[in-house]
């Protein structure tokens, strides 16, 4: 078996955006006329997507929404997402991002993005920091009815490759998931993906318990490390497993 293609998650692995993602909740709450308690958008939101996470803090203040006025909110989110990235001078990417792209490049890897994000949200990133022409394939969360820890996201990355290179044959264990979340890596697991978890969210140590491999930063993975560990017949099992 070898390795086809790298499959990376969007914030938190790309973009250093949570807090920006704080703010924008919270005014969007303000604009509700109801308030964010301190460190309820980390126990509520952090390594989630913004449909559930807004869902509940409303519910949970009483509000419940229908989908249509909820569609609303996450666009008018994405709007003002685009704006205050118009005001940043440089954009919050993690270091070590260039350098892990080109090698993934060189050694003639398939590259795609599976995020809870709205694509909105990504490809304003994307296009802004001239990364988007890197990625085959973006699996965006208004692509899918489910969100991470489900797989759904991640097999349809597979099928979206498939379909752009039809003799890729790709195959879900050939596949590598980079991830910063909990949720983010369970998804990425139970699609049968090998997992390199970077600690840019929750500590190392909490990562390497679940990870096929952990790192730091992205400037820390050994690509050629992991493409012979992929040549082998037999992966090593994932800790935990």
């Amino acid at each position: 078996m070898s390795l086809k293609a790298v499959l990376f998650d969007f914030n938190g692995v790309i973009i250093n955006d949570e807090p920006l993602h704080e703010r924008l909740i919270e005014q969007l709450l303000l604009e509700e006329n109801l308030t964010l308690k301190p460190g309820e958008y980390h126990k509520v939101c952090l390594g989630r997507s913004d449909r559930p996470c807004l869902s509940e803090l409303l519910a949970s203040r009483g509000r419940i929404l229908n989908d249509t006025y909820l569609t609303q909110l996450l666009h008018r989110k994405a709007r003002g997402y685009a704006l205050e990235l118009e005001k940043i001078e440089k954009l919050p990417l993690y270091s070590g991002l260039d350098d892990l792209l080109s090698q993934v490049r060189s050694c003639n890897l398939k590259l795609g993005i599976v995020s809870d994000a709205i694509r909105k949200e990504i490809e304003v990133v994307l296009n802004r920091a001239q990364l988007a022409e890197y990625f085959q394939a973006i699996v965006a969360g208004d692509d899918v009815t489910t969100t991470k820890p489900e797989p759904d996201g991640y097999l349809f990355a597979v099928k979206r490759l498939n379909q752009e290179y039809p003799d890729l044959n790709l195959q879900p264990q050939e596949c590598l998931a980079i991830e910063d979340t909990l949720a983010g890596i369970q998804a990425a697991k139970k699609a049968g993906m090998q997992v390199v978890g970077v600690a840019n969210t929750y500590p190392f140590h909490m990562l390497q318990r679940c990870c096929n491999w952990t790192v730091d930063d992205l400037c820390d993975l050994e690509l050629e490390r992991v493409q012979e560990i992929y040549s082998q017949k037999d992966l090593q099992p994932t800790p935990g497993e």
